[in-house]
């Protein structure tokens, strides 16, 4: 029987329920809602697309990735951050669903996810103008598990190839390209590139997760609970017979701590965590920032005083006590004053 410690933990790791998330009521924005992206596996793949009603010039877009340890939620988690964020009139917004770890019955592995991530930066570069955006100016973020995923997309290009997954390496191959354009082409073009990230209390360190050391412990095996939430049976984040303990380096293919550039120059990066937060606690993400920075990058770094994990979340959390109003709208601000800085400011243009 499990206890209800174990229980009250894995809530606490990554579940979030949404609770009356509303519409915002804006004449700024419209959203073409479900928009089919790809079909992994004959599983379909949406994106929610917020776009200006009326603008005469192309806007930066924003790439959200949603959280819930890559076995729970949908894109839903985050409509209201994206409402919010459109509703500036500023930005296209894309509210990104991906594959979760229990989709094709119980079989993808997380580098499926992080290529299904990687393939909706390049399905957008080549069909955002239809909607306002411009595929010249992107944003990818994402909270918590969605946080990983912004992180690799940014951090992912020396990792393309054809060469898949096996016992001794990965290589990611997007799950969308663009008709006619091979993975070395999208390796040796840089077109995942993206010109800003926000890192909202990331999962950092994917070894330490499954190996029971580190914040986040015991995915594979204390975690049971938490895969039945997902409908799914527990097993590894690779399958059954890759575990960490004998194949480290697989998990830190996927893990951000482990895969910054030695050398590419990384765009400007927004990552923040709460003070409270016991499953991506400050610690982790701090020492993630500090890795950042010794290689270069430009990471501007915010912990929040009294928040816990899944702050962004819509509507509201009774377990957790949060609320979208009460908890998201200020950091939301701040991403929105991080975002326009790297796309207005640095033009001396702005949007009324």
């Amino acid at each position: 029987m499990r206890s209800f410690k174990s229980i009250q933990l894995l809530t606490i790791l990554f579940f979030s329920i949404a609770i009356n998330a509303q519409e915002a009521a804006t004449e700024k924005y419209k959203v073409t809602r479900d928009v089919l992206w790809a079909t992994p596996g004959n599983t379909e793949l949406h994106m929610d697309i917020y776009s200006p009603e009326e603008n005469d010039n192309r806007l930066p877009v924003l790439i959200i990735y949603h959280g819930g340890g890559w076995l729970i939620n949908t894109k839903s988690i985050m409509d209201e951050m994206s409402e919010y964020i459109a509703g500036t009139g500023k930005y296209v917004v894309c509210n990104v669903d991906y594959r979760l770890l229990t989709a094709n019955n119980n079989t993808t592995p997380m580098n499926a996810i992080i290529e299904d991530a990687m393939g909706a930066v390049l399905w957008v570069k080549e069909n955002i103008r239809d909607y306002g955006g411009d595929p010249e100016q992107i944003a990818v973020t994402g909270d918590s598990a969605g946080g990983q995923l912004a992180a690799m997309v940014m951090q992912g290009q020396e990792l393309l190839g054809a060469c898949g997954l096996s016992a001794s390496q990965i290589c990611f191959k997007p799950t969308y390209m663009p008709e006619g354009v091979v993975v070395e082409t999208v390796k040796k073009e840089n077109l995942l590139a993206v010109q800003a990230a926000v890192i909202s209390y990331p999962a950092t360190d994917l070894l330490a997760a499954c190996s029971g050391n580190g914040p986040g412990t015991g995915f594979e095996s204390a975690s049971n609970f938490f895969w039945e939430m997902g409908n799914g049976k527990p097993r590894g984040i690779f399958g059954d017979s890759l575990n960490a303990k004998d194949h480290s380096s697989l998990y830190k293919k996927v893990s951000p701590i482990y895969t910054i550039p030695e050398e590419r120059k990384l765009p400007p990066i927004f990552c923040h965590v709460g003070e409270e937060d016991n499953t991506t606690p400050p610690a982790a993400v701090g020492a993630y920032v500090n890795s950042l920075r010794e290689r270069g990058a430009d990471v501007l770094y915010k912990v929040y005083p009294d928040q816990p994990h899944a702050y962004l979340d819509s509507g509201s959390n009774e377990f957790l006590g949060t609320s979208f109003e009460n908890n998201a709208i200020g950091p939301i601000r701040d991403i929105i004053s991080f975002l326009d800085n790297v796309f207005y400011q640095a033009t001396g243009s702005e949007k009324e």
